[in-house]
């Protein structure tokens, strides 16, 4: 059995995981293996909150970022945004029966 290096996650990637990533898409952003990232959450010395959700371990990609220092990049606020300013815009503009 060989030993598997563990490739971290791009910028871009990481920046694309969901709200709620999975532990092992954690460890990827991370840059550790899953053995290594399982013993450090049974260790209770993961650098991360984990949630459990019924036997799912989940990772809230907000804190990822911040862990990883991305929380004021420009990718991790724009989309998010401007896709919600622009749904806000638009149901305004439906419930005032005015068009854009």
């Amino acid at each position: 059995m060989s030993a598997k290096t563990a490739t971290a996650l791009t910028e871009a990637e990481v920046l694309a995981l969901p709200a709620m990533t999975t532990a092992e898409q954690a460890f990827a952003a991370l840059g550790i293996g899953r053995d290594l990232g399982y013993k450090l959450i049974r260790q209770q010395e993961f650098p991360l909150t984990v949630v459990p959700i019924g036997r799912a371990l989940r990772v809230r990609r907000v804190d990822l970022l911040a862990f990883l220092g991305l929380e004021n990049s420009d990718a991790a606020r724009g989309p998010a945004l401007t896709a919600s300013s622009e749904r806000n815009t638009d149901t305004a503009a439906k419930q005032n029966g005015s068009a854009r």
